[in-house]
């Protein structure tokens, strides 16, 4: 093995419950982070989102 597989090789067994918890979040936050820019930058959603561009402002 070369040094830098050596690296960047994990000992899943060695895992803690922390490194599980934190290694979950991580996936989790990605995963929603990109459906959230699949989501934005979507074309067809162009319309629907520049409606709702400055509903914050409104006095409804």
């Amino acid at each position: 093995m070369s040094k830098v597989e050596n690296y960047f090789t994990t000992d899943w067994s060695a895992m803690t419950s922390s490194d599980w918890i934190g290694l979950t979040i991580t996936v989790a936050v990605f995963i929603g982070m990109l459906v959230a820019f699949v989501w934005a930058l979507r074309p067809s959603q162009k319309k629907q989102l520049e409606k709702q561009k400055y509903k914050i402002l409104d006095d409804e």
